[in-house]
């Protein structure tokens, strides 16, 4: 229950920033931005990097974010991501909340999952990721919630289920 409660006070202080932050735009696609160096955005309508502070569109911002987070570079991640137009895109937030969690705040990476899912309940990968965060904290039941919304949305042969069913079960092993 405090858990819960504090994951609230998380969500609270995230979604205050999201709507007043200034910034530039990011959206989404399937492949992986190629890597730019620090301080770039990979524009995919240019088909290069350019510096983070040109105007570049939400899709580009989300690709190369999303691509510096699995890639490791989580601040990087934040730094790009942060420069989203569009605050309520809920693969902007999901991948926000992974970096943070990543970075060791695994609250505030909470606040930024519940605020994708107010965005798009049916975001599996969000729900992954958050079930994740909650073994992170010692909730086990808290992930097995998120394993069965994810259940319900594409069953247990989807990667998103695997993936947190596999997580659990290593977390109750030890």
């Amino acid at each position: 229950m405090r858990a819960r409660l504090i994951v609230s006070l998380a969500s609270m202080l995230v979604a205050g920033p999201l709507l007043v932050a200034p910034a530039f735009s990011a959206g989404g696609g399937t492949a992986p931005a190629p890597s730019c160096a620090k301080g770039k955005v990979y524009d995919t309508k240019s088909k290069k990097c350019v510096p983070r502070t040109s105007a570049v569109d939400d899709d580009s911002i989300y690709e190369t974010g999303r691509s510096l987070a699995m890639e490791g570079r989580y601040g990087e991640a934040i730094d790009i991501l942060s420069m989203a137009k569009d605050k309520t895109d809920p693969r902007i937030l999901n991948y926000l909340g992974y970096s943070h969690r990543k970075e060791g705040r695994v609250l505030v990476g909470l606040g930024y999952y519940q605020e994708a899912l107010r965005q798009d309940p049916n975001y599996t990968l969000v729900r992954e990721y958050m079930g994740e965060a909650q073994l992170q904290l010692g909730d086990v039941t808290a992930a097995r919630e998120q394993l069965g919304e994810i259940e319900k949305r594409c069953g247990k042969g989807c990667s998103e289920y695997t993936e947190l069913a596999s997580q659990i079960d290593a977390y109750v092993k030890g």
